[in-house]
């Protein structure tokens, strides 16, 4: 087992409340998409409620703006669910559901296993990302850093 795993951050503005007309073939398809991240090969972690919902998290003034958190083996295993399963159709749909987003956002860091960050951490890592640009700090999977070693 590594010494290290995978965090990442990402947000998203939602085009209307979560029981609108507008997002309802997002919301239709979330407990689908959670559940198969918690099956996926690599999955650590996701932040969500007690009731199994990282909708309601709120973690920026925004109340549009949704929060995703996870953690994963190795940035192979994010990437493989991400853009090899059916995640990838709600990447497709995205411009029916989100606002394009100009700032940052997402970003992947690597933490020591067994550590479950913070919302605080990663508006951190997302802050670092957009003031410096990738490093091995705060990276994406365009420019990936290696695990430390």
């Amino acid at each position: 087992m590594s010494a290290f795993h995978l965090a990442q951050i990402n947000i998203a503005q939602a085009k209307d409340a979560m029981e609108s007309q507008t997002m309802r073939g997002f919301v239709a398809r979330i407990d689908e998409i959670h559940a198969l991240a918690d099956k996926a090969p690599g999955f650590v972690w996701r932040l969500q409620t007690e009731a199994g919902d990282a909708t309601a998290i709120r973690a920026f003034e925004d109340p549009m703006l949704l929060v995703n958190m996870s953690v994963w083996d190795d940035v192979e295993s994010l990437k493989r669910y991400v853009y090899q399963s059916a995640h990838v159709e709600l990447i497709r749909d995205r411009d029916a559901w989100f606002n394009k987003m100009k700032p940052v956002h997402q970003v992947l860091w690597w933490i020591p296993a067994g550590h479950l960050p913070s919302l605080r951490e990663g508006k951190e890592r997302l802050a670092m990302l957009q003031e410096r640009g990738p490093s091995r700090d705060a990276f994406t999977f365009a420019k990936p850093f290696p695990q430390p070693s």
